[in-house]
C-alpha cells in the first residue's frame, strides 16, 4: 500500500484479515492523541517539505486556479478532515455528462454497486449523527435553514460522542476496541473543542489509524512510516518494484531529499493510495516504467466544488446572535440542494455549517486593530487618571474586562462549507518535475453562484454580513478534496482504472483514492473513497480465489539491474598523464512524447501536452590531441537530464558525445549523443541524440548545429565497439524500434548558446592552444560542409 488514506487503510486492513502479507508505506509520521499542533511554535513546524526539513501534517499547494491542503501523516487525509460520512447521491453517479472543451463525466459504477461496502466503511468508522440538541451554531443553522424552506439534516460523523449505549457525554473513557491500538494512548469521547481539522487531540475522531490501521496492524500488517515512494515500475514477470526513501527527521545536518538513499521493495500487487496528488505524480513520475498508460492520466481533475465564506455579525432583532462556532464538532448539519439529475437546477451541491478552533476567536478579536485600539486607549487613559488623581482604586478587574471586550464578533461568526458536483475539467501534468494543476474557477462559475447564493440567503435569515473567503476575489478557491488524476473509466480511452480501480494494462496495479473518482463526488468524499477501495478488495479476494496466483510476498530487489539491456562497456582508457583536456557546457531545451518513434512527431504532441524535456551537459575531451586524432571525435558527457517522463531532474549516470562524425557517402558530419539515467521508479533509460550537420538549400547552419532530434531508450544501451563511424551513426539514428519508448526534439535558445561560449575550459601543459586546435577542428569541418563547394547558403 502506498499512503495511508481512506483508500489505502481499508484495502491495507481487508488483505491482512484475508491472511495477505500486507506493507504500507506511509510518507508522514503516526500522530498518537495528544501529538497534534497547538501552539504557534508547534504549528510553525507542522508542514510537509522534508528539503526545509519539516516533517509536519500539512502539506499545502498552489496551482493556476485554485490551492490545496491534503495531509501528511498516518491514516492520511482522515487526520484532518471533518469527520463527514455522506453518500454521493444515487443521480449523481451521472453518464455521458458533457463537459466544456469536450469529453463527457462517465461513472463506471453506481450507487447501489456501492451501498454494500458504504454499510461496511459506516460500521467501521462509527458513523454517529452530532446528538447534542443545545449547540448554538447547530440551532441556528437548522432554524435559518428551515425558514428557507429547505431543512438542514444531521449527516453521520465519524465521532465518538458516548460510551457505548450511553447517552452522549464530553470526555469520557472509550474502550477500546478488540483490535486494539497502533497507538497504545488514551481515548475520551468528543470535548466538542471544534479542532477536528487540526488533528483531535482526544482521540474522539475515529480516524483511519485508530480503526483500519489500527486493525490492519493486528492481522499482521507491516506498517512504516516517513517511508515516500519516488515511482513503480513493472518487471517481466508480472510483479512490481517500488522505489522509496525513507526520511530521518532527527538526523544531523541539513536535509537533501534528492541525496536520500533510494531503497526497492518488490510486490505482485501494488494499491496505490496517496491521495490525488501523490498518486497521480507518482504514475506522471511512472510512466517509462509502466509502459502503456492511458492518456486520460492526468484528466478529470476537480476540487469537489469546495467553497468558504463567512456570516459575520449574525444578529437577531438587532443584538448579536452567540452562534459560537468553537463549540461542537467542525461540522454538525447539511444542507441538500438537488441536481438536475434529481429534479435540481444546474449542479447539485451541500452546504454544512462549520466551526474553528477556540483558540481562532482570540486571533479573531486581537485583528480588529481599530476597536482593540479604542479599547488599550481607554484603559490606559483610567489607568493613568487612577495613578495621577490618586483615586486610590485597587480592584481594576471591570477595566481588565473593557480592554477584552465583548467577544461578539467572535462569537457571532458563522463559517459556512459548500460542496459539490463542479467541472471535472481540469489537469494534472509534471512541469519540471513538479506537479502542475490546470484548473480554473470560470468553467464552474454558475455553480458556484447557486452555491454562495443560498449562503448569502443564510446570512439573511441570520441577519449575518456575508463575507467572501478573500482568495475568491482573485477567482481562487482552496479545496481540501481534490479528485481526479486516474479516473475510472469503462475502457483506456475513457480512463486510467476500471470500475475496480485496476490499471488498464497493467493487472495487479490498482488505484484506490480520490484520483480514481472520475468527477465530483458532491458530497464529503471520504466515505465513497473508502467504499470504493472496499468494493475493489472484495473483487480482488474473489478472484484470488478463483485463479489462485503464485508469486509473491514483498521483498527486497534482487542484486543488479534488471532493466539494463546489455552490460556497461568497460571504461574508456586513461588519458595520458600529460594530456590537455577541454571541455564546454551546453544547455538543450524541448518537447517529448511517449509512444513515438519519429523525433518531429514527438515533439509536436509533446508541445500539445506540455511534456517538457531539457538537459546540461558538460562536454569534456579528455585528451585534446586524441580526440583531433580520432576519426568518432569521442569525448565524455556529465551533467543532468530533466525530463517529466523521467519525473523531473535525473543525474547522468554516463555520458557519450561525438563531434563531427563522417556520414557515409555524404559531404555531411553528425554530432551524435548517448545519455544513461534512471528515472524515478528505477527504470533505465538511455537517450539518443543526432545533429543532422549538411548543407541543405537555404541558410540552415544555425538550425542544423543547434536541433537535436531525441529518442529515449528502454534499459541503459551502450554505444557499439569497432569505431566504425557509420555504425556509430546508425546506433543513434536508428535504434532498434522495440526499444524507443519517446521521441521528440530540443534545441538551444540564443542565449544558452552566448552562455555556452563562456563555458570553454582547458586543463593542462597545452592551455590556450588546445582550446584552438579545437576551434580549429570545429569550423574546419563547418568549411568542409557548408563552404567547400560554395557560400553559405548557397543552393547547389
Amino acid at each position: 500500500m502506498i499512503g495511508s488514506g481512506f483508500g489505502a487503510s481499508v484495502v491495507a486492513f481487508r488483505l491482512a484479515e484475508a491472511g495477505r502479507s500486507v506493507v504500507v508505506l506511509e510518507r508522514g509520521r503516526r500522530y498518537a492523541p495528544g501529538d497534534f499542533a497547538r501552539s504557534p511554535s508547534e504549528m510553525a513546524r507542522a508542514f510537509w517539505d522534508p528539503s526545509a526539513r519539516l516533517y509536519g501534517l500539512f502539506d499545502a499547494w498552489t496551482f493556476r486556479g485554485l490551492e490545496g491542503i491534503v495531509s501528511s501523516g498516518l491514516g492520511g487525509g482522515s487526520l484532518i478532515y471533518a469527520n463527514v460520512l455522506l453518500r454521493k447521491d444515487e443521480n449523481w453517479f451521472v453518464h455521458d455528462s458533457p463537459l466544456p472543451g469536450g469529453g463527457y463525466e462517465n461513472w463506471p459504477f453506481s450507487r447501489t454497486d456501492l451501498d454494500p461496502h458504504y454499510d461496511a466503511v459506516e460500521r467501521m468508522l462509527g458513523a454517529t449523527p452530532y446528538p447534542y440538541d443545545d449547540t448554538p451554531k447547530t440551532q441556528a443553522f437548522h432554524a435559518a435553514s428551515v425558514r428557507l424552506g429547505m431543512p438542514a439534516m444531521r449527516p453521520p460523523l465519524a465521532v465518538t460522542f458516548a460510551r457505548g449505549a450511553d447517552a452522549p457525554e464530553a470526555n469520557q473513557p472509550i474502550e477500546p476496541p478488540s483490535y486494539g491500538s497502533l497507538h497504545g494512548s488514551r481515548r475520551v469521547t468528543c470535548t466538542l473543542c471544534g479542532e477536528c481539522d487540526m488533528g483531535c487531540n482526544s482521540g474522539a475522531k475515529n480516524s483511519l489509524d485508530h480503526t483500519y490501521l489500527s486493525a490492519a496492524a493486528h492481522h499482521g500488517a507491516d506498517i512504516r512510516t516517513l517511508h515516500e515512494v519516488r515511482g513503480i515500475r513493472a518487471l517481466g514477470d508480472g510483479s512490481y518494484e517500488i522505489a522509496y526513501v525513507v526520511h530521518e527527521p532527527d538526523a544531523a545536518g541539513e536535509s537533501r531529499t534528492r541525496a536520500l538513499p533510494v531503497r526497492h521493495l518488490r510486490a505482485r500487487r501494488v494499491i496505490l493510495g496517496a491521495g490525488t496528488f501523490g498518486s497521480t505524480r507518482l504514475l506522471l513520475s511512472s510512466r517509462v516504467g509502466l509502459r502503456g498508460l492511458s492518456g486520460a492520466l492526468g484528466t478529470r481533475f476537480s476540487g469537489n466544488g469546495d467553497l468558504l465564506t463567512l456570516l459575520m455579525n449574525c444578529r437577531k432583532d438587532g443584538v448579536a446572535l452567540p452562534v459560537n462556532g468553537q463549540r461542537g464538532p467542525v461540522i454538525t448539519s447539511a444542507i441538500r440542494v438537488p441536481d438536475a439529475a434529481d429534479g435540481g437546477d444546474g449542479r447539485g451541491f451541500y452546504v454544512e455549517d462549520a466551526g474553528f478552533p477556540a483558540f481562532l476567536t482570540w486571533l479573531v478579536e486581537l485583528a480588529q486593530m481599530r476597536a482593540m485600539g479604542r479599547r488599550a486607549a481607554r484603559f490606559g487613559w483610567h489607568a493613568l487618571r487612577n495613578r495621577l488623581f490618586s483615586q486610590g482604586r485597587s480592584n481594576i478587574s471591570a477595566d481588565l474586562a473593557r480592554l477584552l471586550g465583548d467577544g461578539h464578533l467572535s462569537g457571532s461568526t458563522l463559517p459556512l462549507l459548500g460542496m459539490g458536483r463542479d467541472t471535472p475539467d481540469g489537469r494534472l501534468t509534471l512541469r519540471s518535475g513538479r506537479l502542475a494543476v490546470e484548473w480554473t474557477v470560470a468553467t464552474s462559475r454558475d455553480y458556484f453562484a447557486r452555491v454562495r447564493s443560498l449562503m448569502e440567503d443564510l446570512a439573511g435569515e441570520l441577519g449575518a454580513d456575508f463575507r467572501d473567503n478573500p482568495l475568491w476575489w482573485v477567482g481562487r478557491v482552496v479545496t481540501v478534496h481534490p479528485l481526479g488524476g486516474a479516473p475510472a473509466g469503462r475502457h483506456p480511452g475513457e480512463g486510467v482504472v476500471d470500475a475496480y480501480g485496476e490499471v488498464f494494462g497493467h493487472p495487479g496495479l490498482h488505484v484506490l483514492d480520490g484520483s480514481a473518482l472520475p468527477g465530483a463526488v458532491g458530497a464529503n468524499p471520504s466515505l465513497t473513497i473508502a467504499a470504493f477501495a472496499d468494493r475493489a478488495c472484495t473483487r480482488i479476494l474473489e478472484e484470488e480465489a478463483a485463479r489462485p496466483r503464485p508469486g509473491a510476498r514483498v521483498a527486497p530487489r534482487a542484486d543488479g539491474d534488471e532493466s539494463a539491456a546489455a552490460p556497461a562497456p568497460a571504461p574508456d582508457a586513461a588519458a595520458r598523464a600529460d594530456a590537455t583536456s577541454v571541455a564546454f557546457t551546453e544547455t538543450m531545451r524541448g518537447t517529448v512524447a511517449l509512444a513515438e518513434t519519429d523525433p518531429t512527431a514527438g515533439a509536436a504532441r509533446g508541445r500539445l501536452r506540455g511534456e517538457a524535456a531539457a538537459f546540461e551537459v558538460t562536454v569534456t575531451a579528455r585528451d585534446i590531441d586524441a580526440f583531433c586524432a580520432d576519426p568518432l571525435h569521442a569525448a565524455d558527457l556529465t551533467g543532468w537530464l530533466e525530463c517529466d517522463l523521467l519525473g523531473g531532474r535525473r543525474g547522468i549516470e554516463r555520458g557519450w558525445f561525438n563531434l563531427f562524425v563522417a556520414a557515409p557517402g555524404t559531404a555531411g558530419r553528425r554530432m551524435l549523443y548517448r545519455i544513461w539515467v534512471t528515472d524515478a521508479a528505477g527504470s533505465a533509460v538511455t537517450l539518443v541524440g543526432m545533429k543532422d550537420i549538411a548543407d541543405d538549400p537555404g541558410f540552415d547552419l544555425w538550425k542544423d548545429t543547434t536541433t537535436l532530434s531525441v529518442r529515449l531508450l528502454t534499459g541503459h544501451v551502450p554505444p557499439p565497439t569497432g569505431g566504425d563511424p557509420a555504425d556509430a551513426i546508425e546506433a543513434v539514428a536508428a535504434p532498434r524500434l522495440p526499444d524507443v519508448i519517446a521521441a521528440g526534439i530540443m534545441t538551444i535558445a540564443p542565449a544558452d548558446f552566448a552562455r555556452q561560449l563562456t563555458t570553454f575550459r582547458a586543463r593542462g601543459p597545452q592551455g590556450p592552444s588546445a582550446l584552438a586546435a579545437f576551434g580549429a577542428l570545429f569550423l574546419g569541418e563547418l568549411w568542409r560542409v557548408y563552404l567547400a563547394r560554395g557560400r553559405v547558403g548557397e543552393p547547389r
